[in-house]
C-alpha cells in the first residue's frame, strides 16, 4: 500500500430540510388548524481514528466528500428524515488543519477517537410551530440551515515511542529488520527508505514502537534530498535513537548534520532524549572502533554534553542491538512517566 501522509478535502454537510406549511383539511373538520412538519436535520461530516490504518491513500482520489440533506417536512405533522451523518476514518496521529493550516482543528491521537469537523445544518420549523392566540393560522414555516462547508488539510504524523534516525545508508532499515517484525526494503545505496516504516520491539517483556525515518542529507529541513517532509515524524517520538555508520570518514561531521537539521526544523527536536549508536561495527577492527567512539565521545563532550554514552553495535550481526533496545525502553518508560505526570497536573 502506498504511503500518503498529507491531503486535501473538501466537505460538504447536508443541508437541513424545510418546513412545511400546511393545514389540516379532513371531513366535517372545516377550519383544521396548522400542521406542517419540521425539517430533518442535514447530515454531519466525523473523522474517527482507526489504529489499524496507517496513510491517507483513501483521500488521495477523492477529494470531495458530501452528506445528505435532510428531508423537507409534510403536513400532518409528518417531520422529515434527518440525512445521514457521513464518517471519514483515518489513521490515528492524523492532525486536521484548515484550508489556510493556520487552525488546528482535531489532533487524532487516539484510536475510535471522533469529531466532527463539519456540522450539518438544523432543519427548519413546519408552520404548526408559530401557531399562536394572535395567530390562529400561520402560513409561514421556515427553511432548513445550509450545512457547513470547507476544505480542510489532512496530515499524518506517525505515533511512536522511538524514531530511528540517521543520514541515508547509514543501516536503519537493517536495524529495524532485526530488531522487530518489519520488513524494510534494503540495499546498499542511500534513499533505499522512501517512506516511513514502523516496528513493535520486544525485550524482556516489554515491547515499543520504533519508526524508521527516511534518511535525512544537509539542507533536508530546506527541501533538499527527501526534504522536510518526513521531520514532522519526529515530533511524535519520545526518544531518539541516533544511528551514525561507523565505516563513515568522519563520524562527527554525520552526527552533526542530522543535529542541524533538526535544529533546522523545530529546536524542540534537539531538546528530546537521544540515544547513539555506531553502526556497521562488523566492518571495523577494534581500534578503529575504539578510535571512532573515542572521537566522537570528545567532540560531544566539547558541546556540552555530559556523560555522554555511545553504544558499538553491528544491525547485521545482531551485535549490540539488546543493550540499545534496553536503553531505548528505559528512556521511553522515563518519557512517558513525565508525560502522565504533565497530563495530571493540567487537570
Amino acid at each position: 500500500m502506498q504511503f500518503i501522509d498529507e491531503a486535501k478535502i473538501y466537505l460538504q454537510a447536508g443541508n437541513g430540510g424545510n418546513g412545511a406549511s400546511s393545514f389540516r383539511r379532513e371531513k366535517f373538520i372545516p377550519r383544521g388548524g396548522p400542521d406542517g412538519g419540521d425539517g430533518g436535520r442535514g447530515g454531519s461530516i466525523f473523522f474517527e481514528a482507526i489504529k489499524d490504518l496507517n496513510t491517507l491513500i483513501d483521500f488521495r482520489f477523492q477529494q470531495q466528500f458530501i452528506a445528505k440533506s435532510g428531508v423537507k417536512g409534510h403536513g400532518s405533522n409528518k417531520n422529515g428524515i434527518s440525512g445521514d451523518d457521513l464518517v471519514l476514518k483515518v489513521p490515528v496521529g492524523t492532525q486536521i488543519f484548515s484550508e489556510d493550516e493556520e487552525e488546528l482543528l482535531a489532533d487524532m491521537t487516539q484510536d475510535k477517537q471522533r469529531v466532527v469537523i463539519a456540522k450539518g445544518g438544523r432543519g427548519g420549523l413546519g408552520n404548526s410551530n408559530f401557531k399562536s392566540s394572535t395567530n390562529r393560522a400561520p402560513t409561514y414555516a421556515q427553511k432548513g440551515e445550509e450545512g457547513q462547508n470547507l476544505w480542510v488539510n489532512l496530515k499524518l504524523k506517525l505515533l511512536s515511542d522511538a524514531g530511528l534516525l540517521g543520514l541515508p545508508n547509514a543501516g536503519k532499515s537493517t536495524f529495524l529488520s532485526v530488531t522487530t517484525r518489519a520488513k524494510p526494503k534494503i540495499a546498499d545505496y542511500p534513499f533505499t527508505t522512501l517512506k516511513p516504516q514502523l516496528g513493535v520491539v520486544y525485550i524482556d517483556n516489554n515491547e515499543f514502537v520504533l519508526a524508521d525515518i527516511p534518511g535525512l542529507i544537509k539542507g533536508a529541513s530546506e527541501g533538499k534530498g527527501l526534504g522536510d517532509r518526513f521531520l514532522k515524524h519526529v515530533e511524535r517520538c519520545g526518544v531518539m535513537l541516533h544511528l551514525i555508520d561507523a565505516s563513515a570518514e568522519d563520524v562527527v561531521l554525520s552526527y552533526k548534520t542530522i543535529r542541524d537539521e533538526l535544529g533546522g526544523y523545530s529546536e524542540e527536536l534537539l531538546k528530546k532524549d537521544e540515544i547513539i549508536a555506531l553502526n556497521k561495527i562488523d566492518l571495523l577492527s577494534d581500534e578503529e572502533i575504539k578510535e571512532k567512539t573515542a572521537y566522537l565521545k570528545e567532540f560531544l563532550k566539547s558541546q556540552g554534553v555530559k556523560r555522554v554514552k555511545i553504544f558499538a553495535i553491528s544491525g547485521a550481526t545482531s551485535k549490540g542491538t539488546k543493550d540499545v533496545l534496553r536503553e531505548l525502553d528505559k528512556k521511553i518508560k522515563k518519557y512517558k512517566e513525565a508525560e502522565n505526570n504533565n497530563d495530571s497536573g493540567s487537570e
